[in-house]
């Protein structure tokens, strides 16, 4: 699939889940990121980093429903978790996935989405 072709899918896709979570999203970005996966800010704005793009969907769903949940829960805890478990199942498994992927910048920098 082509490079535009998977980004107009990733979109698509973060709408889709932006959608089931009942999270507005304002702007959305996919761009390079040197040390991270993703982030967003309180007023709406997501920023994906482009090498997700080569990566499977399933991983996709997971920095995405990890970052969309952030409108909500802030942080990593037990809500946080439990959202992630019920949206995605073995959120674990595809967590180290996406460690092991091929991304140094990232991984060397210890920051998940």
């Amino acid at each position: 699939m082509a490079a535009v072709d998977r980004k107009r899918e990733f979109k698509h896709r973060v709408h889709h889940w932006a959608e089931k979570l009942d999270v507005k999203v304002v702007w959305l970005g996919v761009r390079p990121m040197q040390n991270k996966w993703a982030s967003c800010s309180t007023n709406g704005h997501l920023n994906f980093n482009n090498e997700l793009l080569n990566l499977d969907g399933k991983l996709w769903d997971y920095v995405i429903v990890h970052e969309l949940l952030h409108f909500s829960v802030p942080n990593h805890g037990r809500l946080w978790k439990s959202l992630m478990r019920v949206h995605l199942g073995d959120y674990e498994e595809l967590e180290s996935r996406l460690k092991a992927s091929n991304h140094p910048r990232v991984h060397n920098s210890g920051k998940a989405p």
